[in-house]
């Protein structure tokens, strides 16, 4: 059974479905991309000398979303964050149940990617303290905030940030005909912009898995003002998803067919049914378009009939 949802469901960078892919490589290359991204946008700043300029590390963790997505958007549609997970969600292009098993994939990757240059941290000796040298990349506001920044400033910054990323993923990924590069420079390049006013502010991550990663390896303080980098741009998601999945309704209100329904359980072991279990795509972009580059209606159900899929 589908659930009625916007014209298009789970796209990748690009504009194409990733139901043929299984569930579990897609999470594998959630896990992986969190743990390049915790590494790159940790690593940087913490690495960096005191007192530098936001660029450098900001830009880094552009690039390395870009890259990442890249790499693996054809194969999970390269989100690598809880917040752009539920704005596809709201948004009707991933079913529940996969994007909680994204949600968790990307925190486990990014504590991953901490747990690492943790590690790296403990064996130099010029630093006696590891978890005071992360203080310097977690999230904070008040006394942790480098402006001294209050609560209520911190999360109508992280709400804005959040709605805006996933806004630019969700466009950027929707775009008819677009290539594979249009997604991952958009987002890149408004993570990079963002994270230079949010890094200038109090570390702001604008990401749900990353700010959890610094938190947990970090002093106390960390962790009990972590619900603020979590509630906040989740909100700022929540807010995104939903404005595009009304308008893609209002727009385009096209019928919907079950990819599970119509899977030929092509892969070992049904993987691709599994996959196809968890989204599912407009009835337009099912069928095969006819030579004039118009989708098949009756031409299509003409085809079923003689395929033994209608009676």
């Amino acid at each position: 059974m589908s659930a009625p949802v916007p014209a298009r469901d789970a796209l990748q960078p690009g504009g194409t479905s990733t139901a043929a892919t299984g569930l579990l490589p897609r999470l594998a290359a959630e896990a992986f991309g969190s743990l390049f991204l915790a590494v790159a946008g940790l690593g940087v700043p913490l690495f960096s000398i005191p007192q530098s300029s936001p660029v450098p590390s900001a830009l880094a963790a552009g690039l390395a979303i870009t890259a990442a997505m890249l790499a693996f958007g054809h194969i999970s549609g390269g989100h690598f964050n809880p917040a752009i997970t539920l704005g596809h969600l709201l948004a009707g292009r991933i079913r529940a149940g996969a994007a909680a098993a994204y949600a968790a994939a990307q925190v486990v990757g990014a504590l991953v990617g901490a747990l690492a240059l943790f590690g790296i941290l403990r064996t130099l000796p010029s630093i006696p303290d590891s978890r005071t040298a992360f203080d310097t990349v977690a999230a904070g506001f008040g006394s942790h905030s480098i402006i001294q920044a209050p609560v209520a400033a911190v999360v109508l910054l992280e709400l804005l940030g959040a709605a805006i990323i996933v806004a630019v993923f969700l466009g950027a990924a929707g775009r008819e005909g677009g290539t594979r590069t249009v997604a991952p420079v958009a987002v890149g390049l408004s993570f990079a912009a963002l994270l230079q006013v949010g890094q200038s502010v109090g570390n702001l991550p604008f990401n749900p898995a990353r700010a959890v990663a610094s938190a947990v390896f970090s002093s106390g303080w960390a962790v009990e003002q972590l619900w603020v980098f979590l509630v906040a741009p989740l909100a700022g998601a929540a807010i995104a998803g939903l404005v595009f999945r009304i308008t893609a309704v209002a727009e385009s209100p096209s019928p919907l067919v079950d990819v599970e329904a119509e899977g030929d359980g092509v892969g070992e072991d049904g993987d691709a049914d599994a996959a196809a279990a968890d989204e599912v795509v407009p009835a337009a972009a099912a069928r095969p378009a006819g030579p004039g580059g118009e989708r098949a209606g009756s031409v299509s159900e003409a085809q079923e009939f003689f395929d033994g899929k209608r009676s």
